[in-house]
């Protein structure tokens, strides 16, 4: 029997709520503009960031990124607006280091929903990394990662993770 997370839950919710049920559908701006996000480069060649400015909030993206890069930030710095309040500055590291850890973890689930990567895995259990890469916009790295996660999660056997890591 397999089961879901929290986050899966959350990412697959949200995604629903604002009619996002494909791949194809997965674009920052978009999702932005559904959960009134404004979305700017960032004004200096610094990392991403998520902030607030009169309860408006903002994320701004790094100006040197590719377009896998910037979806998959645009996904971490999500997580920071949706889940987390507070000023990271003035905060204890190990709850800074905490929240990251939270954001990395959403991002991956909100780059490459597990909901969708079950429908596309079910109908075409050949599709390669490479593939499903391409399909979700994502970094080969990050996809190799996210696919790892799935497939040990639902405890399918190794030789379909294996598959999909080296083509």
């Amino acid at each position: 029997m397999n089961y879901s997370t929290h986050t899966e839950d959350f990412v697959k919710d949200l995604y629903l709520k604002i009619g996002i049920i494909q791949p194809h559908q997965l674009n920052y701006k978009s999702i932005a503009n559904a959960l009134g996000i404004r979305v700017f480069p960032a004004p200096y060649n610094g990392p991403s960031q998520a902030l607030f400015f009169k309860n408006v909030p903002f994320i701004f993206l790094g100006r040197d990124l590719t377009p896998p890069q910037i979806w998959q930030d645009f996904c971490h710095e999500l997580n920071h607006v949706l889940q987390h309040t507070g000023n990271q500055n003035y905060m204890l590291k190990t709850w800074v280091e905490y929240q990251e850890k939270k954001a990395n973890t959403f991002m991956y689930h909100a780059c490459m929903p597990t909901f969708m990567l079950d429908e596309l895995i079910a109908n075409d259990s050949s599709l390669t990394t490479k593939e499903l890469q391409l399909i979700f916009n994502v970094e080969y790295d990050f996809a190799v990662k996210r696919l790892t996660q799935y497939f040990n999660n639902k405890n399918m056997p190794k030789w379909n993770s294996a598959f999909l890591l080296y083509f």
